[in-house]
């Protein structure tokens, strides 16, 4: 699943650290959400959502197939 994680954290100057520590998750869990190669779970689709301000739908976009 194709998602915006990586350009929000961006564009608040965190590193993929400070984002799992906030999410309460480890870097490497960030890293591969951020690569496509994890999803998230709903609980944890949902955190992301409101760490950033915005709607699932505006973070996550289905890929082919998904």
């Amino acid at each position: 699943m194709k998602n915006r994680i990586k350009v929000l954290r961006a564009e608040r100057d965190w590193t993929q650290a400070k984002l799992a520590q906030e999410l309460e998750v480890s870097r490497q869990t960030v890293n591969a959400i951020e690569t496509g190669k994890y999803d998230p779970s709903l609980p944890l689709a949902f955190k992301i959502a409101r760490l950033f301000g915005q709607r699932i739908e505006e973070i996550f976009v289905g890929g082919e197939g998904g």
